[in-house]
């Protein structure tokens, strides 16, 4: 199942996208987003999150 940011915590600080093995993140209008049609559940956004808003599902 992919991962998902949670816009309200998210700080943008942009930690997500440089550990993403295949850029399923990018940065839209100040926040990072997650495409789920090419995140492959890996997890290291998660683990490299500073405040916790990527979450699983």
């Amino acid at each position: 199942m992919a991962y998902s940011i949670n816009s309200d915590v998210c700080v943008s600080c942009g930690s997500c996208a440089e550990q993403c093995p295949v850029e399923a993140i990018a940065e839209t209008d100040g926040k990072y987003v997650i495409d789920a049609d090419v995140c492959v559940s890996c997890g290291s956004c998660a683990e490299q999150c500073p405040v916790e808003a990527i979450e699983e599902g």
